[in-house]
């Protein structure tokens, strides 16, 4: 799972960084404002990609998710882009425990003597 999520967080982290050229374009957002709070978010994402595995990593990753798709309000084309990596979040949690559970019951196979 962590490395499916691992994956969703860093392509977050290059949308981010454009979405903060884009917003740079508005003129009623200043230009350290944006980059704060994009370099923030920035840091957040790669900063996440430490503690999924964690206790409260993907509900933190969640909360990320429903932040990006926040930033639609200064960046429309954000409400798209935050929806797809909220997806992209979802499959990564979903088929990286499938994937996890099959690790662990091949392992599991594997230590048992009457395997081979």
């Amino acid at each position: 799972m962590r490395t499916l999520c691992a994956s969703t967080l860093i392509g977050e982290f290059f949308i981010i960084g454009f979405a903060g050229l884009v917003a740079m374009k508005d003129p009623d957002l200043a230009t350290a404002t944006v980059w704060t709070v994009c370099g923030v978010a920035m840091f957040l994402s790669v900063a996440l990609c430490g503690v999924i595995t964690r206790p409260g990593g993907v509900a933190l990753g969640w909360a990320f998710q429903i932040a990006l798709v926040a930033s639609g309000v200064f960046v429309p084309l954000m409400f798209f882009m935050g929806v797809l990596f909220a997806v992209l979040w979802w499959a990564s949690v979903h088929f990286g425990r499938k994937v996890d559970e099959a690790k662990a019951r091949f392992a599991a196979a594997a230590d048992r003597p009457d395997a081979a």
